[in-house]
């Protein structure tokens, strides 16, 4: 664990009441053995059983906590996420209030622990996914299950515009449930619009907002810089790419950014977190990392900013989604 990077600072999660740190752990490559991150097979070799998939989680999350990391965002579909999650503050004897975590409905893990399948999840935005996977996360997390997002919404899946669906999230949230929604895709923009302006009897439905922002998908900044002046927490997603914004995977076409990184004695990992960090609209960034050096890097950010100042090296966000669909489960 190291020792010379500044602790990640408290924020308030929006008007939630929660305070989070301004990096997070997210599970989604921690939970279950495939996912769509480039240099998996390096980071977690062949060994993807449960046993071995828990212990990595753990790790993980020994460092995050010790590191001074106060959020993490799981998912129904991210595998065992929530059972690693739950099993560690079990052993760990981690304090209720000591973690925010934040949970996802709306997609169905197929992978059944297989690699190579034809499908690792389903997107299912509907009532009833919405009714069980709640009730799963609840008696999974218990109490610590402090937020819980709608996964992935476009605006062409009509999740926003499902009277059923908004008038139960809105049940939950007056049982005292915070309830927020992650976007994606390439009109992000549009969605969270949508999402910022959905009302149920008078009160705004949505509390927090995560997105994807990165040096390469920039489209949604506005949108989020909206979210946050309308007191909603917002919390940042995907910030490396899915690994191409790393020094192991970075194509010619970033040898500004390389260079840049290189002046300043570090990675491009660590440039990239500490650009999305730098966003005055951002709560809290989170961190895919799957082993302590990346973790270590991810942490690093944090004495780069406020003055982290990379190239311009922005895609077309649709040739970004293109490249992201296009990216294989390893």
């Amino acid at each position: 664990m190291p020792t010379t990077y500044r602790r990640p600072p408290l924020r308030p999660l929006g008007r939630t009441g929660l305070c989070v740190s301004a990096l997070g752990l997210g599970l989604a490559g921690l939970g279950r053995p495939a996912y769509m991150t480039l240099g998996r097979r390096l980071d977690l070799g062949f060994d993807r059983s449960v046993d071995a998939m828990r212990r990595r989680c753990h790790a993980l999350l020994d460092a995050a906590y010790a590191a001074g990391i106060t959020y993490v965002d799981a998912a129904r579909s991210y595998g065992l996420a929530e059972p690693f999650l739950r099993a560690w503050c079990e052993a760990r004897h981690v304090p209720r209030g000591a973690l925010t975590i934040g949970s996802k409905w709306g997609y169905v893990y197929t992978g059944a622990w297989q690699r190579q399948v034809e499908a690792q999840e389903v997107k299912r935005l509907a009532l009833d996914t919405l009714q069980w996977q709640t009730m799963e996360s609840r008696a999974v997390l218990g109490e610590r299950f402090m937020l819980s997002q709608i996964h992935s919404a476009t605006i062409e899946s009509g999740v926003l515009s499902n009277g059923q669906v908004l008038t139960e999230l809105a049940r939950l949230r007056s049982e005292g449930l915070r309830i927020g929604i992650t976007v994606t895709g390439p009109q992000q923009a549009e969605t969270i619009d949508r999402a910022l302006n959905i009302r149920v009897d008078g009160l705004e439905l949505f509390e927090t907002i995560q997105a994807t922002w990165n040096l390469l998908e920039p489209s949604a900044a506005n949108a989020l810089a909206d979210a946050a002046a309308a007191g909603r927490g917002v919390i940042v997603k995907e910030v490396l790419a899915n690994g191409r914004l790393t020094d192991r995977h970075a194509g010619r076409q970033f040898a500004p950014l390389r260079a840049y990184a290189a002046g300043l004695d570090t990675s491009i990992e660590t440039v990239a977190i500490a650009a999305a960090v730098a966003q005055p609209w951002a709560t809290v960034v989170l961190s895919g990392a799957l082993t302590s050096h990346q973790l270590d890097a991810d942490l690093g950010a944090f004495d780069l900013v406020p003055d982290i100042a990379p190239p311009r090296i922005a895609e077309p966000p649709e040739r970004y989604w293109n490249k992201r669909a296009a990216m294989a489960w390893t």
